[in-house]
């Protein structure tokens, strides 16, 4: 499981954003209850509960039997500036100039001083008015997937769990010397004169060196593996479920930190820019029935806080924090209709370098016929750090056995994702 979680995660959150589109906010997918604004802590079913909140896999019914999730996957993207494509532009822009103006000798300037000069000055003002545009606009994406066995049982159910969550984030950091300096190239013939000649005598590393600006990638991926435990019993009435997941956490982090006139992205997984970590953490819920419509529940993801440093490059480095997320969440449901309700009682963290972000959601289920089910929601940020998105799918479940669910996300600021799950039951 470990070879199958890691790189899929990796290549939907990594490579996405390093494609030029560049945020999920669970550390889990499960396709169902992601179309229905991300909720699932007391709306899921007892097949992914270990992916949300364990002491959903005690509400089983007698009918249920094995279920397997293989796998469940998530990704949403944030870029309404494109940003990774407008680096990898200036990156290019500047080869480009730089292969110019290595290439010229005093003669080329003597021949043609003005054309020359005309040129010096254009190629400036074009770079100067990208830097402009860069500042302050960041890209993110993230993404989540998982496996899960649940085996019912009325004393001890058991599900074995390997799920992940990635998270990426590009940002600049355009330094105002660099504009300053490429105005002044723009707009001072007799000072542009110079820096053309001094370029042609000593190379266009005379210009460069003296631009500053950096671009910043950051990626988390934390992978988990563990074993899902979950008891069900009555207090008077009502039927309490309790679950924990003791788990195996392996993180990856990635600091890819590089002169913006020098970025590539294709150099994110390089060694030099990556660091792991393993360490050990837990997950755990509650759940409780009142009458047969109405079901609360608490889960608590990564219980166990932990804050695991980037490499450093370039003098730059980043904290990465893994820290309890404890939602709390209500659903009614009968057999035609599910509504459902989350929110968190804790702020989702990242990197220390980002904002923190508290997410509220609603959702509602129709099933229709008994193999079709519509599904839709909405998740906002109480923090507005993050993009509010609604949400929508759909799910089929053929003779019941085999499930296969579909989701799609649309928000602000060009946000887009989807999901999907397939899962059998045996």
């Amino acid at each position: 499981m470990k070879n199958i979680i890691k790189p899929s995660v990796a290549a939907v959150a990594l490579s996405l954003v390093m494609a030029n589109q560049a945020s999920a906010a669970n550390t889990w997918a499960q396709a169902r209850n992601d179309a229905m604004g991300g909720t699932g802590v007391a709306s899921a079913d007892y097949g992914s509960g270990a992916l949300i909140n364990p002491a959903l896999l005690a509400r089983s019914q007698p009918e249920d039997d094995i279920t397997v999730i293989l796998p469940a996957l998530q990704a949403q993207i944030t870029d309404k500036d494109n940003l990774e494509d407008e680096i990898d532009h200036i990156s290019d822009r500047v080869d480009y100039y730089r292969d110019v103006v290595n290439s010229l000798t005093p003669g080329d300037i003597a021949a043609n001083p003005i054309g020359t000069l005309r040129q010096f000055q254009g190629a400036a003002r074009e770079l100067g008015d990208e830097l402009e545009y860069l500042r302050g606009k960041t890209a993110s994406a993230r993404a989540a997937g998982g496996i899960a066995v649940s085996i019912p049982n009325d004393v001890l159910a058991v599900a074995f769990v390997a799920k992940a969550y990635a998270h990426a984030r590009v940002s600049t950091r355009v330094e105002q010397s660099d504009i300053d300096y490429l105005r002044r190239i723009q707009n001072d013939d007799i000072y542009a004169g110079t820096q053309i000649i001094n370029a042609a005598i000593n190379g266009s590393d005379a210009i460069t060196d003296r631009l500053t600006s950096t671009a910043f990638g950051r990626a988390a991926i934390v992978s988990d593996y563990g074993v899902a435990f979950a008891h069900r019993f009555q207090v008077g009435d009502v039927p309490v479920s309790v679950g924990v997941t003791p788990k195996l956490q392996k993180t990856w982090l990635y600091n890819y930190t590089a002169s913006i006139y020098n970025y590539d992205s294709s150099d994110w997984n390089s060694s030099r820019y990556r660091n792991d970590d393993t360490g050990f953490n837990v997950d755990a819920g509650v759940a409780a029935d009142f009458g047969p419509n109405w079901t609360v529940g608490v889960s608590g993801q990564n219980l166990m806080s932990r804050d695991i440093d980037t490499k450093e490059v370039n003098g730059y480095k980043d904290t990465y924090q893994i820290s309890p997320l404890v939602t709390a969440g209500v659903a009614w449901h009968n057999d035609l209709v599910t509504l459902s309700a989350d929110g968190d009682l804790t702020e989702t963290k990242g990197f220390k370098s980002e904002e923190n972000s508290q997410f509220v959601g609603v959702g509602a289920e129709v099933r229709p016929l008994s193999w079709l089910a519509v599904r839709a929601g909405y998740r906002a940020d109480v923090k507005d750090n993050e993009s509010n998105v609604f949400t929508a799918g759909v799910g089929f479940a053929p003779f019941n056995r085999v499930h296969l669910d579909l989701t799609g996300i649309v928000g602000e600021d060009e946000t887009w994702g989807a999901g999907a799950q397939l899962s059998l039951t045996f």
